[in-house]
């Protein structure tokens, strides 16, 4: 596989994407490889969108805390 990270990402990306393969496969009665793909996709996606949601959860609070500090030192 090319890519420009380092071996040892790729290490890290193919070793996180067979595992996540074999788990949803051994869950799953149908061998079929394309459900066992789709699904796991799906499953990776939706952990990103959540990740994605607390870093902007926590920017807001990061926002928020960091007015309230201000108020605090100007007081």
């Amino acid at each position: 596989m090319r890519s420009s990270a380092s071996a040892a990402k790729v290490q890290q990306i193919e070793t996180f994407v067979n595992t996540r393969l074999q788990e949803i496969g051994a869950a799953l009665k149908s061998g079929d490889a394309q459900l066992v793909l789709t699904l796991a996709l799906l499953n990776t996606t939706e952990e990103l969108f959540d990740l994605q949601k607390m870093l902007e959860e926590d920017a807001s609070l990061e926002v928020r805390l960091r007015g309230m500090l201000d108020k605090l030192e100007s007081a």
